[in-house]
Order: C-alpha cells, then sequence, then structure tokens
C-alpha cells in the first residue's frame, strides 16, 4: 500500500467517531431502540455499543501488532458481547469510548514509519493480519455501521456489505 492510500484511509478513520455521533445525536430513546423491519438485525443503540467494544478491541490489536513480535491476536464473539454485555444500556460512555480509542489509536498510526506499516501477526480466523490490514478494515468500519442505522431508522432491511460491516471477528 503507499502512503497515499495509507493517509487517505487514515483521513476516513479518524472522521469515522463524527460520522457515528452525528448519524445518532438527538435520537430519542424509541429511535435508538429501533429495529430494521425484518426484526433481524441490530438497533442503532445496539451497534454504537458493538462499535465502542470493537474499537476497544481494535485498539489493542494495533498496539499488539507495533509492540509485539508475530502476536496473535485473538477473536471474540460479537454476538455473545451483544447478550452479555447489556447493550440495552445508554450509549453516551460508549460513544466516549469510541471517540478515545480512534483518537489514541489516529495518534499512534500518524507517526509510523514505512518498516512500522509493514508489522504483522496472526489472526485467530483470517490468518496474517498486518497494520495495514488492520487500517483498511478500521477505516470503513464505523461508517459501514452508520450506514446501518440509517437504514434501520428508516425503516429499511439490514445493509449487506461485501465484507461483513468491514471488520473481524
Amino acid at each position: 500500500m503507499d502512503a497515499d492510500t495509507r493517509k487517505a484511509l487514515l483521513a476516513r478513520y479518524k472522521l469515522g467517531y463524527q460520522e457515528v455521533a452525528a448519524t445518532v445525536q438527538g435520537l430519542s430513546e424509541a429511535a435508538l431502540d429501533a429495529r430494521p423491519p425484518a426484526g433481524d438485525g441490530w438497533t442503532p443503540r445496539q451497534i454504537v455499543h458493538h462499535l465502542a467494544d470493537s474499537e476497544m478491541t481494535s485498539a489493542l490489536r494495533l498496539r499488539q501488532l507495533l509492540a509485539e513480535e508475530q502476536p496473535v491476536l485473538a477473536s471474540y464473539d460479537e454476538e455473545a458481547f451483544a447478550r452479555r454485555l447489556y447493550y440495552d444500556r445508554p450509549i453516551a460512555a460508549s460513544l466516549d469510548a469510541l471517540r478515545a480509542a480512534r483518537a489514541t489509536s489516529a495518534e499512534i498510526l500518524e507517526r509510523l514509519s514505512e518498516a512500522e506499516w509493514g508489522r504483522a501477526g496472526t489472526h485467530e480466523e483470517s490468518g496474517r493480519y498486518t497494520v495495514e490490514t488492520w487500517l483498511e478494515i478500521y477505516a470503513a468500519h464505523s461508517h459501514d455501521h452508520a450506514v446501518q442505522i440509517r437504514a434501520a431508522l428508516a425503516g429499511r432491511a439490514p445493509v449487506s456489505f461485501a465484507e461483513p460491516l468491514g471488520e473481524e471477528p
């Protein structure tokens, strides 16, 4: 991946929090709990909590890639997180966690050397996983979920993406 592509992905990554925050700003409790028409898929509230959990997990993965030699990156069961971590709670703290994890990770990414961009580990489910892979996934992740939230609010069926919402379990 060339430097211009990384720069564009980093800019998109940095805007992810703002897109989600703007999408849920001012929503009523009822709107936060709106389900897509088929009754499957997550509510906007659940998506915000998922984003916070995913972002905190991804921040740790990035740090492992940079600080450890050939780390093995653990997967997690996002459906179990949704069932067991009280995704019916208020969203303010999860929005704060999303914002903070993105801000601290962006500060690290902005300082990487060319060699650091190539650092790699192994993801338990998907195999070889580099810092660049990480950026490609998480540059899209919040934006993809903002689209999913808007679809739920508009009463449309869940959105399907080529990759499952730009993320890895």
